[in-house]
């Protein structure tokens, strides 16, 4: 296994560097990719309204652009949701974290659940798809039900949660994922992610991607711990 903690470019290219804020402006989403590119992240998180900036800004690097879509809540319909998905990959997207229904699954109807990640995917030009479940709203059981739904829809990647106005991941949750998913999916970890000790623990347990804002902070504690 990869000595992360003495690795920060590798660390680094397991971080998607995020701002979500629905207050940031141009410059703040230019320093976002400004810092992607001084520090390697695997790609920037955006807006879709900032997707086609953020990908001109970046189509020189080795960096993809990650928009969420059916954000926050996942209540969108499938429709939007698609149409949401093929707009952001023709502006530059490469990679998709969509919001699933959670009401829906909630109430039993993993059929339309599933549906509705389907239709993402489709959409989605075969780039890289991350369906979030919020665990915070969920039983241990409906997690687990999540995660089959997931892999029987053929996306990438299960994420925690938003990282908006709900708990975020929890070290526990990717534990669980994991025993469920196995190596058919990839774990992305987000919410609260704010220290090197956290990214690695979430990584410990199974995560191979963090989305966090605090990228910088993340690398930068961890150059300063190998000085």
């Amino acid at each position: 296994m990869i000595n992360l903690t003495k690795e920060p470019q590798k660390l680094a290219k397991m971080i998607d560097h995020t701002n979500l804020k629905p207050d940031a402006t141009l410059n703040d989403i230019k320093k976002l990719c400004m810092e992607a590119k001084n520090y390697g992240f695997a790609s920037v998180c955006v807006n879709p309204s900032n997707v086609h900036f953020s990908f001109e800004t970046l189509k020189e690097e080795n960096i993809n652009v990650c928009t969420v879509i059916g954000f926050p809540l996942g209540a969108n319909t499938p429709k939007t949701k698609s149409f949401e998905t093929k707009e952001a990959v023709q502006c530059g997207a490469s990679e998709i974290d969509m919001v699933m229904n959670i009401g829906a699954l909630k109430s039993g109807f993993d059929l339309k659940v599933k549906e509705d990640i389907e239709d993402v995917i489709s959409a989605s030009n075969n780039n890289l798809v991350k369906v979030i479940i919020e665990t915070s709203l969920l039983t241990d059981d409906e997690k687990i039900r999540a995660c089959e739904i997931i892999k029987e829809s053929g996306a990438d990647f299960v994420k925690t949660s938003t990282g908006i106005g709900y708990p975020g991941a929890k070290v526990e949750d990717i534990h669980l994922i994991k025993k469920c998913v196995g190596s058919s999916l990839k774990i992305k970890a987000s919410g609260g992610i704010k220290d090197l000790k956290t990214s690695l623990e979430m990584i410990k347990a199974g995560a191979t991607r963090i989305g966090t804002s605090s990228g910088v902070q993340i690398i930068e504690q961890l150059i300063k711990k190998n000085q």
